[in-house]
């Protein structure tokens, strides 16, 4: 027998999006139906688009970046979906979502139950950072409930005035059963390091490169962005040791031939190549970024964000002493069955919504 439903109806708002915020979503959404609750989204039309699960929608344009009179628009927009809909909780994810549903929600007829997931952190410095600070802080003065993906997302949510404040559970998506002769055909004889990352700043994957020449293995990159010209240009100006292979359909493959996963982020929350790694017993090293030794625990080998020297001297380790990889992928296994799984999410937010509530 599912669970009771909520008192009442959910609307999720989201910013712009390609990947991981929509896919949590999705899922939420999914399962939340399912249970029997009245389930909505919010968002621009072209992250709806990539929408797994079968509910109302509404176009709301909420862009990447602050802009006065589209933020207006995407308010009034938004204002109009929620009072349309008598007793809805809204629970957006993103700081954009956020900020936008905090500007509907201060002129709605009725004092609405208001949820924020943040999944990223405020990057940089100078104004920008004080701008994307400021908003942050307008959000959580306002929401009912913040929930982080990460420890230090959650005390900043505190430092900003948030009444309530809670670590968020993101699972990754199961991966299907990887085939180590597949992966083994596309990643070439081994020793092989593999990363799996968005080609974007916050990836780090610089420091990747400063380790490739002393890392004493191949690097292997899968994943495609802005950045990969520029990475590329880089590999073959230095005679790197490093390979892209654009997007890929068949991770779990490529992790089940892989000798060691590694992930160089500036930050994450609770990264998902991460936990896909942990979960096929990859011996990992990554840097200590956000979230990320919330995910690991003691299974993974980290350095500083940045340390190339580092990052380097623990893919060798790995590499050389087969008894430490024989451990840190039994670490690996076993941290992956302490981590959270669908159904831990899902009741998380049902008991937050009903928290919100009352």
């Amino acid at each position: 027998m599912p669970p009771a439903a909520p008192d009442g109806p959910v609307l999720f708002v989201l910013g712009s999006s390609a990947g991981g915020v929509v896919r949590h979503v999705t899922a939420l959404a999914r399962r939340l139906h399912a249970d029997g609750v009245d389930v909505r989204v919010a968002g621009p039309a072209e992250t709806l688009a990539r929408l797994g699960a079968s509910v109302p929608t509404t176009v709301v344009e909420i862009g990447a970046s602050l802009d006065p009179v589209r933020d207006l628009r995407a308010a009034a927009a938004l204002r109009r979906a929620v009072t349309a809909v008598p007793g809805v909780l809204v629970h957006a994810h993103g700081v954009r979502a956020g900020f936008v549903a905090t500007l509907a929600l201060a002129t709605t007829p009725r004092r609405t139950p208001f949820v924020v997931t943040v999944h990223n952190a405020v990057l940089g410095s100078g104004a920008r950072a004080r701008l994307g600070t400021a908003v942050l802080r307008a959000v959580c003065r306002r929401a009912d409930v913040v929930l982080g993906v990460s420890g230090d997302l959650v005390a900043q949510a505190h430092r900003l005035g948030a009444s309530v404040a809670d670590r968020a559970l993101v699972p990754a998506p199961a991966l299907p059963r990887g085939e180590a002769a597949r992966g083994r055909e596309v990643l070439g004889p081994g020793p092989v390091v593999l990363a799996v990352a968005r080609l974007a700043p916050q990836k780090g994957l610089g420091t990747l490169l400063d380790a490739a020449a002393d890392a004493g293995a191949r690097v292997v990159v899968a994943g495609d962005g802005p950045l990969r010209s520029a990475l590329e240009d880089r590999v073959r100006a230095q005679d790197l040791p490093v390979r892209f292979l654009g997007s890929r359909s068949d991770v779990a493959d490529l992790l089940a031939a892989a000798d060691v996963a590694v992930s160089t982020s500036v930050w994450e929350g609770q990264p998902v190549f991460v936990q896909e790694a942990l979960r096929a017993g990859v011996p990992l090293v990554a840097t200590d970024a956000g979230g990320t030794r919330e995910v690991t625990g003691d299974a993974a080998l980290l350095v500083p964000v940045g340390d190339a020297a580092g990052l380097a001297a623990a893919v060798r380790r790995l590499v050389q002493d087969r008894t430490e990889h024989a451990v840190r992928a039994e670490r690996a296994r076993q941290r992956a069955t302490q981590l959270p799984t669908e159904d831990h999410a899902v009741a998380q937010v049902r008991r937050v919504h009903r928290a919100a509530r009352g």
